[in-house]
């Protein structure tokens, strides 16, 4: 494994280096084998630490967690433990899900798919009636979109803890989003004309 630590404005020695090398390697090696890379950034948010992991795990598979505390090691220590969570919750639902079980999934995805109805939008408030201006764009990608199942697109967001994650759907190869909900659910959408006609 190949592994950065950044500080911002915060010395990192080796001393640091070593106990994240070697955190990050046991709970690697427990749960997932070796990842590619990882990334440990410091920076310090007021009287707080805040430690953010990032590994590429290979696949298209990224991780992250992010850890805050009064001081730097409980708070890599923190972020760490995040991480072996979000791996072993992977672990498990690979090992609890067969190939039968795949095609029993997909079978249930393509007839909950014809059961979603899309709300139509919501109206305007009257702040941006007021302020009438367009929202900025603050920052853009290019990222591949890969082909999963629904339950794979639910992994990857969780273990990237990401916000919302688009994927065309192997069931139909119609483009998808999943997206994590203000009540911590995760939602799903599947727009009509992407569905395969029935």
């Amino acid at each position: 494994m190949q592994l950065t630590v950044k500080g911002r404005h915060i010395d990192t020695g080796d001393a640091f280096r070593r106990h994240a090398e070697s955190s990050l390697s046991a709970i690697f090696d427990k749960y997932f084998g070796d990842a590619i890379d990882a990334t440990v950034t410091l920076s310090r948010e007021g009287h707080l630490y805040r430690a953010r992991i990032s590994a590429h795990v290979g696949r298209g598979i990224e991780l992250e967690a992010s850890g805050t505390a009064d001081q730097v090691y409980p708070a890599f220590d923190q972020a760490a433990e995040h991480l072996s969570k979000r791996l072993r919750r992977h672990k498990r639902r690979l090992r609890d899900h067969g190939t039968a079980q795949k095609a029993a999934e997909e079978a249930v995805e393509r007839l909950m798919a014809r059961q979603i109805v899309l709300s139509g939008e919501e109206p305007e408030s009257e702040a941006e009636d007021e302020a009438g201006a367009e929202p900025t764009v603050v920052a853009e990608m290019e990222m591949e979109v890969p082909d999963l199942t629904v339950h794979e697109a639910v992994m990857r967001l969780d273990l990237a803890d990401l916000p919302a994650l688009m994927f065309r759907n192997r069931s139909h190869g119609g483009l998808n989003m999943v997206y994590r909900r203000g009540d911590g659910h995760v939602g799903w959408v599947d727009p009509r004309g992407n569905r395969a006609a029935s």
